[in-house]
């Protein structure tokens, strides 16, 4: 794959003129995937609990594990109890873990334990999605929200919410390896919501992340963002350079080192020429934890979205219980 994929994926170039009988392979073979569960030729899992699905149509970061705890928040608070399943990618568990906030990243995945430490409710890491919600039934959840599970469609859904990164979007529209597309474009018009971080389409929700606070990896210590003034900024998530700029936007003069999402830090990723803090998203700390490193920060962020939003999903999650 690409260093930058990005660069290539954002207009239809030398790159995607060249892989675009791949790209229209990918395509085509998505949709007959998703025609075979719909048609029942391959067996699509209904649960006895609604089951809302959270994904993207596109590769790259867009915002859904804060959107996520938003959502198990707002259902939380009406009475529900909500439970998260992921695949828990880049973790080595090959079973159904019920991730705790103290588990190793490396076995659970990074953001299976990133989300264990703030969701309102079990959160279930399994390969097998099914198998997973299965286990959050067992726990007590009356409500499941997958994250990441848009195209894993072995997994019964009653709700479809798709997140998008509200500059890139659809890059040059071509599915995979030419362009960002997981499955057509057309897929997006098709989901019960959708929500755009930044500046949103009409017929689509906006959303932005709010964070302005800093705490040491591993300490106690909390301090204003903007007090900082000068860092170094590392992200190995899916669009960094969304961070770098929420960091200049707080005023801070940033100099920026992006890595592969999920990247795995070592002590001699963050050793840089100066001695300036380091600032990292709340990800890429769970996994810098047992470095043990003085002068770490990490930037917690919120997602901020319409109230409504949550009012429209829960009268979809009781509509579909009454037509159950």
């Amino acid at each position: 794959m690409l260093s930058d994929p990005w660069r290539h994926w954002a207009v239809h170039g030398p790159w995607s003129r060249i892989v675009w009988p791949a790209s229209t392979l990918y395509c085509a073979l998505a949709v007959v995937r998703q025609r075979l569960y719909k048609t029942g030729l391959r067996s699509v899992h209904v649960l006895p609990v609604p089951v809302i699905v959270v994904g993207n149509v596109t590769v790259g970061g867009t915002g859904k594990t804060p959107f996520v705890l938003w959502l198990c928040a707002r259902l939380a608070a009406a009475g529900l109890r909500p439970g998260i399943v992921l695949r828990g990618y880049k973790g080595r568990n090959r079973g159904v873990l019920r991730v705790g906030a103290d588990h190793d990243p490396a076995w659970a995945g990074d953001e299976a334990v990133l989300l264990a430490r703030h969701a309102m409710g079990p959160v279930i890491a399994s390969r097998d999605r099914v198998a997973g919600a299965r286990a959050l039934i067992a726990a007590g959840c009356d409500v499941i929200v997958a994250d990441d599970g848009l195209q894993h469609y072995r997994l019964g859904r009653h709700v479809e919410i798709g997140i998008l990164d509200g500059v890139r979007r659809f890059g040059n529209g071509q599915c995979l390896p030419g362009g960002p597309l997981r499955e057509p474009r057309s897929r997006w018009e098709r989901l019960d919501f959708r929500v755009t971080q930044g500046d949103a389409a009409p017929g689509e929700w906006s959303m932005r992340l709010a964070g302005d606070r800093a705490y040491a990896v591993g300490g106690q210590a909390e301090v204003a963002l903007a007090d900082l003034r000068r860092v170094h900024a590392v992200a190995g998530i899916g669009h960094p350079e969304r961070f770098f700029q929420s960091l200049e936007k707080q005023g801070l003069e940033v100099v920026s080192h992006p890595f592969p999402d999920h990247h795995r830090y070592t002590a001699k990723d963050l050793r840089f020429a100066t001695d300036d803090p380091v600032v990292m998203t709340e990800k890429d700390a769970v996994k810098c934890e047992r470095l043990g490193r003085p002068g770490l920060w990490y930037v917690p962020v919120q997602a901020v979205v319409d109230e409504e939003l949550s009012r429209r999903i829960l009268t979809h999650l009781g509509r579909c219980a009454r037509s159950a």
